[in-house]
């Protein structure tokens, strides 16, 4: 039976990067619904009935994991969903060691990754991981394979399209993560330092060396303390950081302050947490990565 004649998978991805990378593995296979849109921040997301409703009829749920979707647990007992969780982040190795600064850690979440362990993760608390690993084209790559993997799993009778459409995404990827890792290498080491609205991009410094600040923590929810931000302010000033950027789901107001009082100008939006809607430049998880190299470049480079 070809596939456009086949029962569609029902597909429930937590954000718009999940939802991008099922639809791209999936194909005409799977129908995918995604909970929190372009745009979104998954961070301060409130589900709603109708979304209750959506994962109750889903025969998968794609989640990133890491404590990222805070609303998760809630969601999943709303709805009585009782079928299989992909995690995407499973394979990753996660940044370690994050509190919000209006947060403690709760005792006991800190290594835990699997589904159960999800609901131990209440509202914006990461259990002190950095949930943002798709930043890293590498993890991007693990996301695929997991994706994979649950799709072969709830579909078997699909497993050999699954496979050929990750096998193409996966080296797409790998070649986009090559070239990004070249151009960033050019840049002068010392210029490599940027300063983003909340700690979104641990994972794309640590893999492409550039060293990212933030006002904020990993939660968009987070307060930005006033020590902080002064030494924000400080460090611009000394080191002569001239570009700052706001992140597509931010409030921009803490940036813009701290541009006004230093001089420095906003560099173009960067997308962190979530796509552009399709009109925009990033309505892709790799066109998001590729538009975001291409600004963080000219920036480092001198450019605007």
């Amino acid at each position: 039976m070809p596939a456009s004649a086949a029962p569609r998978l029902d597909v429930v991805a937590s954000f718009s990067i999940l939802g991008d990378m099922v639809a791209r593995i999936g194909g005409d296979r799977v129908a995918v619904k995604t909970l929190v849109g372009p745009d979104g921040d998954a961070h301060v997301y409130q589900p709603t009935p109708a979304d209750a409703e959506t994962v109750a009829k889903a025969d998968l749920v794609v989640v990133n994991g890491l404590g990222f979707e805070g609303f998760l647990t809630r969601l999943l007992e709303a709805s009585e969903y009782k079928g299989p969780v992909v995690t995407a982040s499973s394979a990753v190795t996660p940044r370690t060691g994050f509190v919000d600064e209006d947060e403690e850690p709760a005792a006991g979440e800190a290594h835990d990754h699997d589904h159960a362990a999800e609901s131990g993760h209440d509202d914006h608390d990461h259990g002190g991981l950095d949930p943002h690993a798709w930043q890293d084209i590498g993890n991007g790559i693990r996301y695929v394979e997991a994706i994979r993997a649950g799709l072969c799993a709830a579909d078997a009778e699909g497993c050999p399209e699954y496979d050929a459409a990750a096998k193409a995404y996966a080296t797409e990827l790998k070649a986009l993560d090559d070239d990004i890792r070249a151009r960033i290498g050019a840049v002068p080491k010392e210029r490599r330092v940027v300063i983003t609205s909340h700690d979104a991009f641990g994972y794309y410094g640590a893999a492409y060396g550039i060293t990212f600040l933030a006002p904020q923590g990993v939660s968009t929810d987070s307060e930005a303390g006033a020590a902080a931000v002064a030494g924000l302010i400080r460090q611009i000033r000394e080191t002569g950081i001239h570009t700052l950027f706001v992140e597509n789901i931010a409030d921009p107001r803490l940036i813009e302050q701290i541009a006004a009082e230093t001089g420095a100008k906003l560099g173009p939006k960067l997308f962190s947490d979530a796509l552009s809607p399709a009109d925009g430049p990033a309505p892709t998880y790799a066109a998001m990565m590729h538009y975001n190299a291409d600004a963080l470049i000219r920036s480092m480079s001198g450019g605007s």
